[in-house]
C-alpha cells in the first residue's frame, strides 16, 4: 500500500455536464470515483441512486468507490453492485447486523468497508477490522459537500491505524470531508491512504492539475 490514493467526488460535480466530468477524472491520475448516496433519513439530504451509478460507471474507466450514507443499506446492496459499484462502504450506525452486512457486500463481489461518523470511536471496530478493506472516516458531518474539516479526525486516524496494526492488518483509512492541499499530507502523515476531495477538485479552474497536484503532494 505504498500508493496513496486521491478519491474525486461526485457529489461537487456538475450533473448537468456529468460525462465531461467523468472523463476528467477518467483522464486524470486520480485513482477512484467516490460516489456518495444519501436517502434522506440517515443524512438530512438527497443525492442519488442506482441510475446515476449506472450512467456514471458506463463512461468510468476506474473504480467506483459507492459510500452509502443510508438507512438499512442491506436491503440495496445487491443491486448497487449490479450497477456497478467495485467497494460499497456501509456506516457502523446505519446496519444492525454490521458483519452480515459486510458478508452481504462481499458475496456480491464488491469489496466491502465500514463508515464512522465524526463522533462515533474507532474502538467499535476492533473485532469486526479484519472484515474491512477499508474503514472511512468522516471528517465533517455527513449531508453535505463543502463543510469545514474537523480537526478531531487526526486522532482518530492514529488510533485506527495503530489498531490495524496491532491485528496485522492492511486496511486502507479513507478520509471524507473538507480534503485539501492545505490537510492532505497531515491526514498521510496520521495514518491516512485515500482521501476524497469534492468542492476542492470540482471547484478549482484547473480540475486534472489540482488532482495532479494532490497526488504528488500525498506521495511525496
Amino acid at each position: 500500500m505504498n500508493s496513496k490514493l486521491i478519491a474525486p467526488s461526485i457529489l461537487a460535480a456538475d450533473f448537468g455536464n456529468l460525462q465531461r466530468d467523468v472523463e476528467m477524472v477518467n483522464n486524470s491520475e486520480a485513482d477512484w470515483f467516490h460516489i456518495d448516496v444519501m436517502d434522506g433519513h440517515f443524512v438530512p439530504n438527497i443525492s442519488y441512486g442506482m441510475p446515476v451509478i449506472q450512467a456514471i460507471k458506463k463512461h468510468a474507466t476506474k473504480p467506483l468507490d459507492v459510500h452509502l450514507m443510508i438507512e438499512k443499506p442491506e436491503r440495496y446492496i445487491e443491486e448497487f453492485a449490479k450497477v456497478g459499484a467495485d467497494i460499497i462502504t456501509v456506516h457502523y450506525e446505519s446496519t444492525v447486523h454490521l458483519h452480515r452486512t459486510l458478508t452481504q457486500i462481499e458475496d456480491a463481489g464488491c469489496k466491502a468497508g465500514v463508515v464512522l461518523n465524526l463522533t462515533t470511536p474507532v474502538s467499535v471496530l476492533e473485532d469486526i477490522l479484519p472484515k474491512c478493506y477499508m474503514v472511512l472516516l468522516m471528517s465533517i458531518n455527513p449531508g453535505f459537500g463543502g463543510q469545514k474539516f474537523e480537526e478531531m479526525t487526526y486522532n482518530k486516524i492514529k488510533k485506527l491505524r495503530k489498531m490495524a496494526n496491532d491485528q496485522g492488518l492492511k486496511t486502507r483509512i479513507e478520509i471524507d470531508g473538507g480534503v485539501t492541499d492545505k490537510n492532505a499530507k497531515a491526514l498521510i502523515d496520521a495514518g491516512a491512504d485515500v482521501l476524497v476531495a469534492g468542492s476542492y477538485i470540482f471547484k478549482s479552474s484547473n480540475q486534472p492539475e489540482t488532482i495532479k497536484d494532490l497526488k504528488r503532494l500525498i506521495n511525496s
